[in-house]
C-alpha cells in the first residue's frame, strides 16, 4: 500500500547537540498527543468511516503522521548525537540514558512509555472525527510549547513545519466531519424492482 521514499518529508539538519531539547521533544514521538499515537489512531479509525472520502482522509493523514514520527525521531537522534556524560546528567536525561542509551524510544517527556491507551477509536464516525480534531489541536499546542522553549533555528525550523501540518490536519478533519454528518443525516429510500415471472 505504501511506497517509502528514503528521505524525510521535511529535512532535519541539527548541528548542535542539546540534551534538554531532546528530553522534551521526545513527547511528540511517544507521548499521549504525539505522532505515534496519532498515526495509529487514524489508521485504526478509517475502517469504520461511512464514506470513501473519510476513509481516504484518515488513511492519508495517518500515513503522514508516520512521516512526522520519522522527523521527530531524527530530531531526537540528532539532538543526542555526541552528548557527553556531563551533558546527559546536567539535562536530567540520565534515567532515559540508563534505560535506552541514546536510542530513540517511544516515550513521553516525563519518561512514561508509549501505551495503546493513548489511541482512541470508538467506531462512531462523528465521535472519532471530533476526537481527531481535538488531537490535532493538542499536538499543535505541544509544538507551540516546544517552540517557546527553543532558541536553536535548526530545531525551530522542523518544529514550525510540524505545527503547521497539525493546523492543516485539523482543517481536513473539520471538512470530513461536515461531509460525514451530511451523509449520516440524508434520508435514504430503497426501492425494490418488481420482477415479472
Amino acid at each position: 500500500m505504501w511506497i517509502y521514499e528514503k528521505k524525510l518529508e521535511y529535512p532535519v539538519k541539527i548541528t548542535k547537540p542539546d540534551a534538554r531539547m531532546a528530553k522534551i521533544i521526545i513527547e511528540q514521538y511517544g507521548g499521549g498527543d504525539g505522532e505515534l499515537g496519532a498515526s495509529l489512531r487514524y489508521l485504526s479509525q478509517k475502517y469504520t468511516m461511512v464514506t470513501p472520502q473519510a476513509q481516504a482522509t484518515l488513511n492519508d493523514i495517518g500515513t503522514e503522521e508516520l512521516a512526522h514520527l520519522e522527523i521527530v525521531g531524527a530530531m531526537v537522534h540528532q539532538l543526542t548525537r555526541g552528548l557527553t556524560e556531563a551533558q546527559i546528567k546536567e539535562a536530567g536525561l540520565d534515567p532515559y540514558y540508563v534505560a535506552h542509551g541514546l536510542g530513540v524510544y517511544p516515550s513521553a517527556a516525563s519518561g512514561m512509555p508509549f501505551t495503546a491507551a493513548y489511541i482512541q477509536s470508538k467506531g462512531d464516525p462523528i465521535t472519532d472525527l471530533y476526537e481527531d480534531m481535538a488531537a490535532e489541536q493538542k499536538a499543535r499546542s505541544t509544538y507551540e510549547y516546544l517552540i517557546d522553549l527553543c532558541d536553536d533555528p535548526d530545531v525551530l525550523d522542523p518544529l514550525r513545519f510540524l505545527r503547521e501540518r497539525e493546523i492543516v490536519h485539523f482543517q481536513r478533519f473539520g471538512e470530513c466531519l461536515n461531509k460525514v454528518t451530511d451523509y449520516m443525516n440524508e434520508n435514504r429510500v430503497f426501492y425494490m424492482k418488481n420482477k415479472s415471472r
